[in-house]
């Protein structure tokens, strides 16, 4: 009886291995299909259109096919890095009070209304911004109605905060007691072993957190495309109305004709696509840095 439990169980983490292997290839064949796609589609748009012009020129006109995403790449930039900002110093400080400070009964309650946020779809955070953040915007006077830079940075650091607080919070909660318990013989106060031994500890996962809320936050569309204005021009202030890389490639994919029009899109979404892959590398590469650190 016991060779024969010893043989099922050999057999079953063989079988698991298997299925295991097959999902991890089954992910590097989707990235490598839909980057293939994007190029086969994009390449053909370069062949008139140099890469440079098209990613500093300040003009998208497509009905003189003119087309420079500049204008979308600085205002992804800006609501990228304005969110992350604002999601980074809350989220952080939120996971910190649910796990260090807060009692176990509250934090838990705390716990799962983050879940919740997480789970509220895309459009209903867009439409929340629309009825309630735009016209707040509106009344500083902004000249776009509200419908502004600033508003996509709000309800994109809305977005990206389950992100952030529950990767903070899973990493915070991995750290051994015994870290805690050396702190507190060392004479630490419950902030200095936060802030100089927990925080440090955990920041490989915090900085993993981070790195999927900015992925969030640039790969955003139906949120930003209802409270930005969609106006494809170089902000000027952070009241200005703006349009995202992605935001452009929705809004005209649909009607696009084939040619120079739809070309540019995919070049647009070739574009959106390395910046991600570069930054997801990055990040990992600071991560495996600081772990070995």
């Amino acid at each position: 009886m016991e060779n024969k439990s010893i043989n099922i169980t050999t057999v079953m983490e063989k079988i698991m291995k298997g299925v295991f292997w097959g999902c991890a290839a089954i992910s590097i064949v989707a990235v490598l299909f839909i980057g293939g796609f994007i190029l086969f589609n994009a390449l053909p748009f370069f062949s008139h259109t140099s890469l440079w012009s098209f990613l500093t020129g300040k003009n998208w006109i497509p009905s003189g096919e003119i087309f420079g995403i500049y204008p979308m790449l600085v205002a992804s930039f800006f609501a990228t890095l304005g969110a992350v900002v604002i999601g980074v110093v809350v989220g952080i400080s939120t996971a910190i009070v649910i796990t260090s400070i807060l009692p176990p009964a509250i934090s838990s309650v705390i716990s799962k209304i983050v879940d919740l946020l997480a789970g509220i779809p895309s459009v209903i955070y867009g439409f929340f911004g629309l009825m309630v953040i735009v016209p707040i915007i509106k009344l500083t006077g902004a000249p776009s109605g509200g419908l502004s830079l600033l508003a996509v940075i709000i309800i994109l650091s809305f977005m990206i905060l389950p992100t952030i607080i529950r990767m903070t919070e899973v990493s915070l909660k991995a750290i051994p007691k015994e870290y805690k318990e050396g702190a507190y013989a060392l004479g630490a106060t419950r902030l200095q072993y936060i802030f100089k031994v927990q925080l440090r500890a955990a920041k490989s996962g915090i900085i993993a957190g981070v790195m999927l809320a900015i992925g969030r936050a640039l790969g955003e569309t139906m949120a930003v495309m209802l409270v930005a204005g969609n106006s494809p021009v170089v902000p000027n202030s952070i009241l200005s109305s703006v349009r995202t890389v992605t935001a452009n490639i929705a809004m005209e994919m649909s009607y696009a004709p084939a040619g120079p029009h739809q070309q540019a899109l995919f070049a647009t979404g070739l574009v959106l696509f390395i910046i991600i892959m570069a930054i997801n590398i990055g990040m990992q590469l600071i991560v495996k840095r600081m772990e070995r650190n």
